[in-house]
């Protein structure tokens, strides 16, 4: 086996060599209380674990099922099909979920452009849609007949009117360009040593996510993982501290992980062994070190502005 780069953090361990993780997975063959399962791992098909989990014990539901493309998760591939199946299979999960979610709970769907339709078409018959958010996902492959593909979408919906939403917690902090003075003194801006910023209210494009990438600690060999960022805004919008956010789909774990960090509780569903394995890795690692790349001092941060935010960082560990 070649031996990683000493910068390179990627997590790849193997089955064999996280055992110890995949013993802190729990398994289920029988209706579960909410105690037993806050907290943990469920190593299993979701489709089979959702009708275990208990009624109306979710906050916030974060979901990012496979897209309607063909992809290899770890040897369980997902094939691509048409609009109309891909809708009936959207449907089959939002089914099992409805009885898991308070009534006043708030509900983010991952996709791509392609399936972000499709998806919308499913949501609108049982959720109240209040957004769909656009990120730009930084990379992507280049096409010679196309425009290369750097966005995805998150649609944003809700049980009902009534749901959380923190706007004070998800500001983003911005450089100032042009500096805005009343009386000589800062007009909403914030003049500091390290330089003048002014924290703004967020909107539906997202342009400072970065992808993760293999000198960051976050980093997995999972194909599809989503940014601790991009977790940390939605939860810390649509949860408040103590509440549970449910992943049914948790991939290498980055909501489970991101939600502890941020002092909520969690239940992640995911079926292969392996990827189970990086989440408990990362999910001790939490222990130690709660920081979130791109998100110090209670803000999110511009990308390239990673020596200020480490100062904050230092505070929090």
């Amino acid at each position: 086996m070649t031996e990683k780069a000493s910068r390179n953090k990627t997590i790849d361990i193997s089955v064999d060599e996280g055992k110890s993780y995949l013993e802190k997975c729990i398994t289920l063959k029988s209706k579960a209380d909410a105690e037993s399962i806050t907290d943990k791992t469920i190593n299993g098909d979701t489709f089979d674990i959702l009708p275990l989990l208990p009624e109306k014990f979710v906050d916030l539901l974060i979901v990012d099922p496979p897209y309607n493309i063909d992809k290899n998760f770890g040897g369980n591939k997902f094939k691509k099909t048409s609009d109309e199946l891909y809708a009936e299979y959207t449907e089959s999960w939002i089914k099992l979920v409805l009885p898991l979610l308070k009534d006043d709970a708030t509900i983010y769907v991952c996709c791509d452009w392609k399936s972000s339709t499709v998806i919308a078409s499913v949501l609108k018959k049982y959720f109240h849609i209040q957004n769909r958010i656009t990120w730009q996902r930084e990379k992507g492959r280049g096409a010679l007949t196309n425009w290369k593909n750097g966005m995805e979408d998150i649609w944003f919906v809700t049980m009902s009117n009534e749901y959380t939403f923190n706007v004070e917690d998800v500001k983003i902090r911005k450089k100032v360009v042009a500096p805005y003075r009343v009386d000589g003194k800062p007009k909403d801006w914030i003049e500091s040593e390290n330089g003048n910023f002014r924290n703004t209210y967020p909107s539906n494009f997202w342009d400072d996510i970065s992808i993760p990438y293999w000198s960051m600690p976050e980093n997995t060999a999972h194909p599809t993982q989503k940014p601790e960022k991009l977790l940390a805004k939605l939860i810390l919008a649509s949860s408040n501290e103590g509440d549970i956010v449910l992943d049914p789909f948790l991939g290498s774990g980055s909501t489970s992980v991101t939600a502890k960090k941020l002092n909520r509780h969690f239940v992640g569903i995911e079926q292969n062994p392996q990827y189970c394995i990086w989440a408990e890795k990362r999910l001790e690692a939490a222990d130690k070190d709660i920081t979130i790349q791109g998100y110090a001092d209670g803000v999110f941060w511009e990308r390239n502005t990673a020596s200020l935010q480490k100062k904050y960082n230092e505070k929090r560990k």
